[in-house]
């Protein structure tokens, strides 16, 4: 029997991803996701969370400004009824999802996926990320359901627009890669409702024909709001959309094969004058799995703190130089001649961008990788400073990974972080070096990526290619669990007030699968900290 569900691309997909979904949380396709499969969701909807309500506690501008504005959006029928980040005020779905997910990719430090399954041949390599296990939650606490049934939805999230990133490359047409996500939203939001599989198309039609986001939100030297809450705003949309859907209105259908969408607009699957004809297919099929190991969550990579997720083989690769090399780290930035950094595109365009080498904004800072990269750097000395030497342990460095583990305190717009004299004197000896097609076509299978620090004395030393570094899910040298768990503590420490109990909390998102409705219900129900002293907009 077949673990997956095939949706070729001479059929109406957008109906077919709609059935699925239904068909998904129903069991009716089979047994369902593994353990293995479910706890790697858990660990992604923890990290996630734990994310957001850290954002909410330092008081970050977009989280704050969208979680006040749902507040103010209060549904009076318990059914219609979502909860935010700390509190027990019931509002209305779509503003409680806009808020917890805006709060969810603040620190853009949540799971990243990479859109590539080449056992199939789809290898088109979007980026996404685990922005959208608000829109499960807010469905689960209208209609009552279980904690079970979370994490199976959550599942299902990540695997519509996983396997869509792995077929239609948004970034390439300079469209942002939120669809996906929204695209999922609609459908597995739709499922848990009780809508139709035709109601889910409409909605689906309705969004890629009304909502559709440029990349314009992440252009320019300095970036904005619009860049961390892109996900949240367009899912915000999609929930309207299956809402409206489920109430009479008909959006387009059968869009993947419209051939005035996007898809058929920027992949034409008819030449000249026949592109814009009613016949033809979408460009891509589309594999879908619903039992098993073989999910997208499964090729989803872990960040290990607050880095944009194509700087990890540079950090890895650093990581590695000085725990082999400490006598680098002796005099502190001083000690460091040069670096040049060797990456494949598009983090060489992207976030070794020289215009991201003078970053004034966190948003614009995590994602430089001269800032990133000589961050860790000045971490690490000022470490040796004062222990004495870094830690040893794991396969990965791990425990360097712990101890130099970049938090939001390293973003904060002063002279302890983004305009920190050190960092800014070690950004000036960096350099990048596209490493050309031998890197380029190593992507996405890994983060190709290698590093060379000349120390004062003039000698290179080389990390050597680095393809999974720790946090990569292809990756087998670091004890994953033991970081994220450190990584857990810090931002619970961040996100919870003087006092609480830090596991307890923790443990509320680890043990969702066990939660009953009410647990469900209730699972956003907690204090929120504040953090003073954040510089936070």
């Amino acid at each position: 029997m077949s673990n997956s569900v095939s949706l070729p691309r001479n059929t109406n997909q957008a109906l077919g991803i709609g059935q699925f979904a239904i068909d998904f949380l129903s069991g009716k396709l089979g047994p369902g996701p593994s353990d293995k499969v479910l706890e790697r969701t858990r660990l992604f909807h923890t990290d996630s969370v734990l994310c957001g309500v850290s954002a909410l506690a330092l008081q970050t501008n977009a989280p704050v400004v969208l979680r006040k504005e749902a507040l103010g959006y209060r549904a009076e029928d318990p059914s219609h009824a979502a909860m935010v980040f700390g509190s027990n005020q019931g509002v209305m779905p779509e503003k409680a999802i806009v808020a917890n997910s805006a709060a969810v990719r603040e620190w853009d430090s949540n799971g990243t996926n990479f859109g590539f399954r080449p056992e199939h041949g789809h290898t088109a390599g979007e980026f996404g990320h685990n922005d959208f296990y608000p829109v499960v939650i807010a469905a689960c606490q209208q209609r009552g359901l279980d904690g079970a049934t979370a994490l199976k939805a959550m599942v299902l999230l990540d695997e519509i627009r996983g396997r869509l990133a792995e077929v239609f490359s948004l970034k390439t047409y300079k469209l942002d890669h939120v669809v996906h996500g929204a695209i999922g939203s609609a459908a597995v939001y739709g499922a848990l409702m009780g809508a139709s599989a035709e109601e889910i198309e409409s909605a689906i039609g309705m969004f890629v024909a009304h909502y559709i986001p440029w990349r314009a939100i992440r252009a320019g030297k300095q970036l904005s709001d619009s860049k961390g809450a892109s996900a949240a705003i367009s899912t915000e949309a999609a929930i309207l959309c299956m809402k409206r859907s489920m109430s009479g209105f008909r959006g387009p259908r059968d869009i993947f094969r419209n051939p005035e969408a996007i898809w058929r607009f920027f992949e034409p699957t008819t030449e000249g004058a026949e592109r814009w004809k009613e016949t033809g297919d979408s460009p891509f099929d589309l594999i879908l799995s619903h039992s098993g190991d073989d999910f997208a969550v499964m090729g989803m990579h872990f960040k290990l703190g607050l880095y944009e997720h194509q700087s990890a083989g540079a950090l890895q690769g650093a990581i590695d130089l000085i725990a082999a090399q400490p006598q680098l780290l002796a005099n502190g930035v001083d000690g460091i001649k040069s670096i040049n950094i060797v990456a494949y595109e598009p983090a060489f365009g992207i976030i070794g961008n020289p215009m991201k080498k003078d970053p004034k904004t966190r948003q614009s800072a995590d994602h430089s990788m001269a800032y990133i990269v000589s961050t860790l750097l000045r971490k690490a000395g000022d470490y040796v400073a004062q222990h004495g030497s870094l830690p040893k342990g794991g396969g990965a460095h791990d425990e360097i990974w712990k101890a130099l583990m970049l938090d939001p305190w390293d973003y904060q717009e002063s002279d302890s972080a983004i305009f920190c004299p050190d960092t800014r004197a070690l950004m000036q000896k960096i350099e990048f070096t596209h490493g050309g097609p031998e890197y380029d076509a190593k992507y996405p299978d890994g983060i190709p990526t290698s590093i060379v620090i000349t120390g004062e004395d003039g000698h290179a030393y080389d990390s050597g290619l680095v393809m999974y570094p720790a946090g990569h899910a292809r990756n087998t040298t670091a004890d994953l669990r033991d970081i994220l768990r450190h990584k857990f503590a810090l931002m619970a420490d961040l996100a919870l007030p003087e006092g609480a109990d830090r596991q307890e909390f923790i443990d509320r998102f680890e043990g969702i699968e066990a939660l009953d409705e009410f647990g469900v219900a209730a699972l956003y129900d907690f204090e929120l900290g504040s953090v003073e002293g954040y510089e936070a907009v």
